[in-house]
């Protein structure tokens, strides 16, 4: 089995850190290989950056249709994830929806640690797309106004928050970025703590393994 991961931005530093999470988690039972978009943006924030990112993961995934048996989008907002889903016949799944459908499965609710302010309604946005509402406590970003130790310290003071004031049960890491701090987190918090990166490799291994993929009889063209 053979998995390609598409980090849709130019970072080459997160694509690396990616790259080590799904190496680890696949344990040499599978190959995961992590690509970058060359001339993407540096981070997938605006819609204007996903729409800009969008040549480089659609020529990303046709140049790679038969080597690979699946694909992952790697950036928790999903971007672009219906136009791969309709033009490879291999099955694509995005972070964002693997961890948020997941994390409604491990509890009676659960939150959303966002990178910034500015990227909350686009998680709402999700959640709401992808039927959710009922299962969501929250979704936070740090706040601004404090000094943190690292960027690890600010999101465990976020979780706390949702955990304490919005009663979440499970926690939603929501950048690629955060890959690597779950099981960290979840020490300090005491509930499930979820990286995208492992949530879509679980799920996307499931659908090769089961020889599914996405349906094109309506709304996806064949």
């Amino acid at each position: 089995m053979r998995i390609l991961i598409i980090n849709p931005n130019s970072d080459e530093t997160m694509t690396k850190a990616i790259q080590e999470t799904a190496k680890a988690f696949a344990n040499n039972e599978y190959s995961v290989i992590c690509k970058h978009i060359p001339g993407a943006p540096k981070f997938i924030e605006t819609y204007e950056d996903q729409t800009v990112a969008a040549p480089g993961m659609i020529q990303l995934v046709r140049e790679n249709e038969e080597d690979f048996d699946g694909f992952i989008i790697a950036c928790h907002c999903d971007p672009n994830l219906d136009t791969l889903k309709e033009i490879t016949k291999k099955p694509v799944v995005g972070i964002g929806e693997a961890s948020m459908k997941i994390a409604s499965m491990l509890g009676h609710s659960f939150s959303v640690v966002s990178m910034t302010k500015h990227s909350i309604p686009n998680k709402e946005a999700l959640i709401k797309k992808y039927h959710l509402l009922d299962a969501l406590a929250s979704v936070r970003s740090p706040d601004e106004t404090i000094k943190y130790e690292n960027d690890e310290a600010k999101f465990l003071a976020t979780a706390k928050t949702t955990i304490n004031e919005d009663l979440a049960e499970v926690i939603v890491l929501g950048c690629s970025g955060m890959t690597g701090m779950d099981k960290r987190l979840e020490k300090e918090l005491g509930v499930p703590v979820l990286d995208g990166v492992i949530c879509a490799l679980i799920i996307l291994t499931g659908l090769i393994k089961y020889n599914v993929s996405t349906s094109k009889v309506r709304r996806y063209k064949a």
